[in-house]
C-alpha cells in the first residue's frame, strides 16, 4: 500500500507540475485535477513494484531530496561543465583516445548505482555501456582513454571524478 501511495503521490505532483497554468481553480481546471488523480492511481498500481522494489523508502527522508537538490545544480553540473569545455578541446585539437575501462563505484544499491550512471551517461564524452552485476562495477566508454588506464583492471571512481567525487554525493542521497 505504501509503494502504491507513493508512486501515486510522485505521478501526481509530476502531473500538476507539467499541466500548471491552464485552469481555474489555483492553476488547474477541476477536469484536469480529476483526470490526474485518476492518471495517478492508474501510474501508482502499474509502477509501485517497479519504483519501490527494494521496499525501501530513503528517499522520502526531507534531507535526502535536499541533498539531491544540491547535487544536481552543485557537484553534477561542475562535472557537467568541466566535460563540456574537455570534449571541445578534444574536438578542436584532435587529441582523443576513445576506449572502455571499468570504474569501481564502491554504491551498493540498485538506485545509486542507477544514479551513477545516469550522471555519467548525461556527461558529454562518457557513456555507461554496462554494469557488472557482482561488484557493481560500470563499464564507461570514454572518449579520452588516460595513459596507462587501458591496462589497468579497474579504476577507483574517485581518479575518475577529482573534486565533485560524484559517487560521494549519491551515497549520501541513495544510501
Amino acid at each position: 500500500m505504501i509503494a502504491f501511495l507513493v508512486t501515486a503521490g510522485a505521478a501526481f505532483l509530476m502531473y500538476l507540475i507539467l499541466t500548471a497554468g491552464s485552469g481555474t481553480i489555483g492553476f488547474w481546471s477541476l477536469s484536469e485535477l480529476v483526470m490526474g488523480v485518476l492518471l495517478a492511481c492508474l501510474t501508482g498500481l502499474i509502477a509501485r513494484n517497479f519504483l519501490c522494489r527494494s521496499k525501501n523508502y530513503r528517499l522520502l527522508d526531507p534531507r535526502r531530496l535536499l541533498q539531491l537538490l544540491v547535487y544536481v545544480p552543485g557537484p553534477f553540473f561542475v562535472e557537467l561543465t568541466k566535460a563540456n569545455l574537455d570534449v571541445a578541446y578534444r574536438v578542436i585539437t584532435m587529441k582523443i583516445r576513445p576506449g572502455i575501462i571499468r570504474v569501481h563505484s564502491g554504491l551498493k544499491t540498485d538506485l545509486g548505482i542507477f544514479m551513477l550512471a545516469n550522471s555519467i551517461t548525461l556527461t558529454p564524452g562518457t557513456l555507461s555501456v554496462g554494469i557488472d552485476e557482482a561488484t557493481n562495477d560500470l563499464f564507461i566508454h570514454n572518449i579520452n582513454v588516460g595513459e596507462g588506464d587501458e591496462k589497468r583492471e579497474v579504476i577507483e571512481s574517485t581518479e575518475l571524478f577529482g573534486l565533485a567525487n560524484l559517487p560521494a554525493w549519491i551515497r549520501r542521497i541513495a544510501e
